[in-house]
């Protein structure tokens, strides 16, 4: 089956060619099943690195894959960039590229909207009622998610969370979505699972099982977004090397590691990605937010292809946007969002 997301910009439907789909189905499905040892193997953090090495330190001295040809060849918009075409020599400089966001991904000047941490693909909804969220057999698991933090996990329950999508194509540093100050940040190690929709579908509570780093930011300080507690957890995937934690409050400039007691202001550069596909995903408290409305119209579109879908085949579409867009906003009403059922469609 095919998968479909909207570009938000222009509301136009793209049949999203997955990179490796073919390798992911058979992975997933075959070698996980009948080979689990070897399935294991594939997903640890050492054949991570050894995949990624391949596929993004290969400098090669072909005119087609360095330079402009390179950059145009992985779909990038050179002229966001912050270095020269001429510098990009491997598939990682690409992947790991600065961008002048300040110009090219403008934010809300409202200083209470929620933006978008990455350019990916949103998928958005509520936790309310129940800790899962499914797809198959779980999609995630809160505590899970959260590791042993059952403090953390009583803070989210009932809430709502946003999904966002990186392909190896986009932008990976990940942006800070609200304004607050970091009450608590740590990792859970884990695998290094793709991020494909088909893996995600296969493989129970999936972002779960991978490496992730969690980032607590209380927001209700002076100067502040003003929404509770927002949990930032930045997960790896495949090929993905490392989370570099990097803030920086203007440009890129004398980035800093994350750490307690720290003050993150909204659409600042948090971290990198080093490199491949991964995931963000945004945990809110309960009726502290209402997301976006055209947004909420494109996630229950009857007319897009997904591979993900909600109860009786509904599709639940993702919607492709950029870093510092806004997707929520806070809630000026109590809300009944249900808790959404996810199957294989």
């Amino acid at each position: 089956m095919q998968h479909q997301y909207i570009v938000r910009t222009t509301g136009e439907i793209i049949n999203e060619q997955l990179i490796a789909d073919r390798f992911i189905r058979l992975l997933y499905h075959q070698v996980r099943e009948h080979a689990p040892s070897l399935f294991r193997i594939l997903t640890a953090k050492r054949m991570s690195g050894v995949l990624g090495s391949v596929m993004f330190d290969c400098s090669l001295p072909l005119k087609s894959r360095r330079g402009l040809p390179l950059l145009e060849k992985m779909g990038v918009n050179w002229q966001e960039c912050v270095d020269p075409p001429h510098l990009f020599t491997s598939p990682r400089h690409v992947f790991e590229r600065k961008i002048r966001y300040w110009d090219c991904r403008p934010m809300d000047s409202d200083p209470r909207a929620v933006v978008s941490p990455a350019d990916a693909r949103l998928l958005f909804g509520s936790l309310a009622d129940s800790p899962e969220l499914f797809i198959k057999n779980t999609f995630f698991s809160l505590p899970e998610l959260l590791g042993e933090k059952t403090s953390w996990m009583t803070a989210f329950s009932g809430g709502d969370f946003a999904l966002f999508r990186l392909t190896p194509d986009k932008y990976h540093y990940n942006h800070v979505p609200v304004t607050g100050d970091v009450v608590d940040i740590y990792s859970i190690d884990g695998c290094y699972h793709s991020c494909n929709p088909e893996a995600v579908i296969a493989l129970a509570s999936l972002h779960a099982k991978n490496r992730r780093i969690v980032t607590i930011i209380d927001t209700d300080v002076a100067g502040g977004t003003r929404i509770g507690l927002v949990a930032m957890i930045e997960v790896v995937a495949l090929m993905i090397g490392d989370i570099v934690q990097q803030y920086s409050a203007i440009a890129y400039e004398n980035p800093l590691p994350v750490v307690r007691k720290m003050r993150l202001q909204r659409g600042c550069p948090k971290s990198l990605y080093r490199p491949g596909s991964s995931t963000d995903i945004l945990l809110f408290q309960k009726n502290a937010v209402t997301f976006a409305e055209d947004l909420q119209r494109n996630l229950v579109r009857g007319d897009v292809q997904s591979r993900f879908s909600a109860g009786l085949g509904r599709p639940l579409v993702e919607t492709d946007l950029e870093v510092r867009s806004t997707i929520a906003v806070p809630a000026d009403r109590m809300t009944t969002a249900g808790t959404l059922l996810f199957s294989v469609s």
